[in-house]
């Protein structure tokens, strides 16, 4: 595969803040692969968004060391708070949800990033202010 996919697909995604399914082929052309290789190549790496994100990114660690210290039930709360699942944006458009599988924040678990900001001992609490934040802006 060609080496230049990667970063390709990258900066579309970060001009954007998303990999629109309308372009594969254009990317496919561009790259000498087919439409399924770009295809496979988004739907595999859970970084990439094939819609329009929300205007706020809330990124909860789903890796080890958060799972040990209660991301589970913080993930559970973050969804039914925002009333989406995983890869979902909120009726508002405000955030859109997002699992990663390691912030680097393993001293401070559970973590999450919200836009592009590392949180780290996040709780409940700390979820209602970020999100009134928001609701208040």
């Amino acid at each position: 595969m060609a080496g230049g996919l990667l970063p390709l697909l990258h900066a579309v995604q970060d001009a954007i803040g998303y990999i629109p399914e309308e372009s594969y082929p254009a990317i496919a052309k561009g790259m000498n692969l087919s439409v399924a290789e770009v295809h496979g190549v988004v739907g595999f790496y859970h970084h990439f968004r094939t819609h329009a994100p929300g205007r706020h990114i809330l990124q909860v660690c789903r890796a080890e060391s958060c799972q040990a210290m209660g991301c589970s039930e913080l993930e559970h709360y973050v969804k039914a708070r925002l009333g989406v699942d995983y890869h979902g944006t909120s009726a508002d458009h405000a955030v859109t949800l997002e699992p990663v599988y390691c912030l680097g924040n393993c001293a401070l678990s559970p973590a999450v990033m919200f836009d592009e900001q590392v949180l780290g001992r996040v709780d409940k609490a700390t979820i209602d202010e970020l999100l009134n934040t928001l609701e208040a802006a």
